[in-house]
Parts: structure tokens; sequence; C-alpha cells
């Protein structure tokens, strides 16, 4: 290989000061360690926090039974963050269903089948009065500005890390084995799936076949042009299974292996909660009678929430709800949130189940544990800056 002098002369002015950064990093780590080994503190199991800022008993018990579940696609590494607030949805939601992502690196594999059986003809079928309710649906989907909504967006004051990462637990996981609710599919375990998608990094659809190719108007490589077939619109709104299979480097090896990310049902009546260009108002579904029965939530920054969106592809055929809130945010001056009307997850959840008729006491609840739990982590905030204040 063949170095310049220009590549030369760089290199011997950076290598000083990285060098000195890199011993910096590794002193502060050493120290962390050393402090972390001398008071391991105890966690909760249930909740995640240590054990003094536990908020089990803060939350009503038992769960409050949601006739609207709530499933949570939660990047994963926004599951150990000290302020997510999907600890507090686990809790005290009892139909509800968690689902880890990560994000696609390398390639990822999406598997599609129908719950209906009967749902896999592609034959003409008749525009039935769920087929006329997403159509009208979709219509409200192009031209329409929505509200942000921002599922626990922005990075922590003082440079305090977004990014950690963990396992996850509690309500029906689908990445483990603990769940609350159960789930039934009526399609076929072996066979072709109806559909199946292969995509890049940020979503880049590289393959996309479904059993209505002949049937849709376009065979561009998007899931917006399947709903342009009837019988695609028609059998997607009765619900679909959808496994996702990720290609990821273990163990920092070479070597690039493909495993199960997470396998999660899609039942009738689902929308995303997804302030996209094409969302409509609680208002809007409630006028053409279509009720929803399962709200989907993407949780971590706002940043990985858009790429979570981008990189599950699926998620286009549902219709897309937006919440016409002005609320502030009771992250408050502890993790920064632009402007009225971005949330947390847990305050996005409560505002959206509110807005879907849900009028259990217990909602509130959940919203005074979430901040209590903001309150908790500024009290620990204060002290870490007296404790350096005091060794300075």
């Amino acid at each position: 290989m063949v170095f310049s002098t220009t590549h030369i002369q760089i290199t011997l002015r950076i290598k000083p000061w990285y060098r000195h950064n890199l011993l910096l990093r590794r002193s502060f780590k050493t120290f962390l360690s050393m402090s972390q080994g001398k008071s391991k503190r105890p966690i909760c199991p249930s909740c995640s926090k240590p054990t003094r800022t536990c908020l089990c008993s803060r939350i009503l018990t038992p769960p409050i039974p949601n006739s609207v579940n709530v499933t949570i696609l939660q990047h994963s590494l926004e599951c150990s963050h000290p302020l997510n607030s999907t600890r507090i949805a686990k809790i005290g939601l009892k139909n509800l269903t968690i689902a880890t992502v990560s994000d696609v690196n390398f390639e990822s594999r999406f598997f599609i089948r129908l719950l209906n059986p009967n749902s896999n003809s592609v034959e003409k079928v008749p525009k039935g009065s769920f087929f006329n309710e997403i159509e009208e649906t979709h219509k409200f989907f192009h031209g329409k500005n929505s509200n942000l909504i921002d599922t626990d967006s922005a990075d922590l004051k003082n440079g305090e890390n977004v990014n950690q990462a963990s396992s996850i637990g509690g309500g029906f996981v689908v990445n483990d084995e603990v769940e609350k609710i159960s789930i039934h599919s009526n399609c076929e375990e072996n066979g072709e799936p109806d559909i199946a998608v292969t995509i890049g990094k940020y979503g880049a659809i590289s393959s996309l076949s479904h059993i209505w190719m002949k049937q849709c108007e376009s065979h561009e490589l998007s899931f917006d042009k399947i709903l342009s077939c009837p019988e695609a619109c028609e059998s997607l709104s009765k619900g679909f299974l959808v496994k996702k299979l990720q290609k990821k480097q273990m163990n920092r090896e070479e070597n690039v292996e493909e495993c199960e990310e997470f396998e999660l049902e899609v039942c009738r009546g689902s929308v995303l909660l997804f302030p996209s260009d094409k969302a409509v108002s609680v208002g809007d579904l409630d006028a053409i009678g279509f009720e929803v029965k399962n709200l989907i939530v993407l949780d971590g920054t706002w940043a990985k929430a858009k790429r979570i969106y981008s990189e599950n592809p699926w998620l286009n055929v549902l219709p897309h709800l937006k919440l016409e809130v002005n609320e502030m945010s009771l992250y408050s001056d502890v993790r920064q949130q632009p402007k009225a009307g971005y949330l947390s997850t847990i305050e996005s959840i409560v505002f959206a189940l509110k807005a879907l008729g849900e009028n259990h006491k217990g909602l509130n609840n959940l919203l005074d544990t979430f901040e209590s739990m903001v309150g908790d982590q500024r009290r620990c905030k204060d002290e870490r800056l007296s404790k350096l204040e005091e060794v300075a």
C-alpha cells in the first residue's frame, strides 16, 4: 500500500490526540468499574430499576384491563435506558405485547402469512364493508400534515447516553418466553408465505414477492403498491402474522448469521401510532366506523423510531394514527423534547387509549408513576453532581 506525504502528516497529527483521548476513556471506565464493584446496586426484576427507585409499588394493581391491545416495537438500544417508559406500560397494562427490534446493518427478511387461510385466494372478491373502511382510511393518508409525537425522543442533557443496550422482559415479550396474553394463528405453519420481502440498511427493498402479483397494478418494490390490489387490501385487513429474520454479526466475529428477531400477530383493527404525512386522527377513524383493536407503538429516540419505521415496511399496510394534543412532555428538563406534542412512549399510549375510549382511572396513575420516575432521575443527577463538586 502506498501512502502519500500528506497522509503521513495527517496521521502523525491525529495519533497523539487519539492516544490521549483513549487513555482518558480507559481511565473513566476503570473508575466506573471500581465504583460499581464496591457497591453493586440490586435491581428489581419486574421494572428493571434499582430497588431504591423501584416503580412496582407506585403502580396500581391489578394491571389495567385495556380493551385495546398495545403492541410496542422497542429499539434494542432503548431497553435499559433509565428513563425508558415502556417498563411502566409493562407493569401497568394487562394486554400488552413487546418486541425488541434492532437496526438492519446487513440484511433482513420478512415473511407474512394471512391469519385467515381462506384469504389466500386471488380470485376477484367483492368489496366488503371492512374493505370500504380500509379504502376510505387510506384516502386520508395523502396530503395531511401531522402533529409530531416523539417516542422517547431526543438526547439526555449533560451528555447522558441514550443508547444503552440490554435485554427486555415483561408483558407478552415475543423475543423471550414471558407472556401475559396468548397469540393464536390460523395460518399454515408450512408452505410459501403470502408476502416475502428482503431489505437492506435503512429499509432499501431488494426483493418483494406476494400472491397478488398478477392482480396488482404495479410491480414496484413497495408495500404501498400492494394496496393498489383490492384483494390484497381485503385480505390484509383481516390480520396477518409477520416474522423477521435478521442477519447479524455474532460475538464480534467476521461471520454473519441469520436469526429470528420476532414473530408478531397483527390482528384485524390494528393501527400504527406514528405521525407520518398519511396519519389520520381518531375522529377520522370514527367517521368511517373503523374500530381500533390493537395499537402499535414505536419505542426509541425520534431518530431510532424513524429507522424502525423505515426498516419494517410491513407497517405501511396499516392505518397510521396521530394524536391531536398540545401537552408538554413530563420529561421536562431531564430528557429534551423539542416542542409540545413530542411525548414519551407511555404518555403517547395513555393519550391514545383515552382518545380511543379507554376511561380507566389507572391511566392517570401511569402518568403519575412516569412523573415520579423522572423526579427520581433528576434527584440522582443532582446527587452525582454534588459528589463531583465535593471531590473537586
